[in-house]
């Protein structure tokens, strides 16, 4: 049963940093790569189930939940001294002026148990768990990098959205963020500090020249398929050639494989295709910068995969090899002058690899201990993505047990019936599983 659902919005307050950002801190010069990212919201939801605490007979929680919103704000003020670029604002296109203006926090609630939600979950519903999507909110919140959202449910369960700016931040710097708030909420003593790269591995510079990104806009439809450790195991036996292949390697290539013949399907013709699969720069440089590195230290790879029919082995083994080699030859120059020369050139060289192709665009949240962020009242008990504006978008996600995965694909709605009556995803995936509590 699909839950229809809306949130109610019941209070939007700034939270600032508990104490003021040093003057020599107020400049924050982003790197190269942060300017080249695009100004749109990273995007994540945590679902909390309700705790004996917070869980009444009557359904009342109200007090509950307002004292677990107290906590999370306080400790939210606390974590921003230490990550005091997500309090400031954008002032030109290579500076944050960190100006101590403050992130923006929305509280709602909603008319359901959020176990009924979980048991279906309505990916327009989960819309509503977003600060980013409420005109009011969006109007209020214009130019904060950071916007979180706490909805409680009529049972005491929580969702917890977070939504950060890309420009100056990954996923992994999501990560450390997270950690470290939910350090300091619990009072355990084992709060990240974050480390700053910005501008003094790649520094800015003049983009001008450059031609503008553009964003295809359209009718977009996103759904989540849930590919469990068994099918997996089948899928890595059936791609395996001179090595093992990992997980997300071979559910990228099913679900790429898919819905590059339901693209073909619909148009009649065979393009080209292009996949651009994110790589994380940090353990890749030398000397490798740490795990609490803040920024877009991340680099879209792109493998060119031509206009010919390919097999399940064929697509992982390029995936591969790609990948390979752009980590031996080319990840470890993204730094100083040579690192600006390299992107310079591989810029060029996409722009010419991208004519007349189709794109497709992978992010892997796996492997990232998305599942351990425990504010003090247990562990998630789902993580999700949401729906994105983005065509022909792969998000890869670790289901709660850490051995499957949960991949959101965002596809043209006419491409999109097409790929998932696909008899190969068919036999891998679930459509929209049931998640339980």
């Amino acid at each position: 049963m699909v839950i229809k659902m809306k949130v109610d919005i019941t209070s939007r307050q700034t939270i600032k940093p508990s104490f003021p950002t040093p003057n020599h801190l107020r400049n924050f010069r982003l790197s190269l790569l942060d300017q080249l990212s695009p100004s749109f919201y990273g995007l994540i939801v945590f679902f909390y189930a309700a705790t004996p605490r917070t869980h009444h007979q009557n359904g009342d929680c109200r007090y509950t939940s307002s004292e677990r919103s107290y906590i999370l704000k306080s400790s939210l003020s606390k974590a921003l001294t230490h990550f005091y670029p997500m309090a400031g604002r954008l002032k030109d296109a290579a500076t944050i002026d960190c100006n101590d203006e403050g992130a923006y926090f929305v509280e709602g609630r909603i008319d359901c148990q959020l176990s009924d939600f979980l048991e279906q979950p309505d990916m327009e519903a989960l819309n509503g768990f977003l600060p980013t999507t409420d005109p009011e909110t969006s109007e209020a919140a214009s130019g904060c990098i950071l916007l979180v959202q706490l909805t409680t449910f009529d049972c005491g369960g929580t969702a917890l959205s977070i939504c950060l700016l890309h420009k100056n931040t990954d996923v992994s710097s999501l990560v450390t963020f997270l950690q470290s708030w939910t350090a300091i909420t619990r009072d355990s003593g084992e709060a990240v500090s974050p480390d700053f790269v910005g501008g003094s591995l790649l520094p800015p510079r003049d983009l001008s020249i450059l031609p503008p990104v553009n964003i295809p806009s359209g009718n977009f439809i996103t759904k989540r398929f849930v590919f469990e450790a068994s099918k997996i195991a089948s899928l890595k036996v059936k791609a395996a050639g001179l090595f093992v292949p990992s997980r997300v390697e071979v559910v990228l290539a099913l679900i790429l494989k898919c819905s590059v013949a339901a693209s073909r399907a619909k148009s009649g013709s065979a393009t080209p295709v292009v996949l651009f699969q994110a790589v994380n720069l940090r353990n890749r440089i030398v000397p490798p910068l740490p795990e609490n590195s803040i920024g877009n230290l991340i680099w879209p790879m792109p493998v060119f995969i031509g206009d010919g029919e390919m097999e399940l082995n064929e697509l992982v083994s390029m995936i591969r090899r790609e990948i390979t080699e752009f980590c031996n030859e080319k990840a470890n120059k993204f730094k100083g002058d040579d690192g600006f020369l390299l992107i310079t050139e591989s810029l060029k060289e996409r722009r010419e690899l991208c004519k007349d192709a189709a794109l497709y665009r992978c992010t892997s949240w796996c492997r990232f201990p998305l599942y351990e962020m425990d504010y003090g009242w247990g562990k998630p008990v789902w993580v999700s993505s949401t729906s994105l504006s983005l065509r022909n978008t792969v998000v890869l996600v670790d289901t709660k047990q850490g051995d499957g995965i949960e991949a959101w694909v965002t596809l043209e709605e006419q491409e999109m019936s097409i790929f998932e009556c696909d008899t190969e995803l068919i036999g891998s995936a679930i459509f929209n599983p049931s998640i339980f509590i």
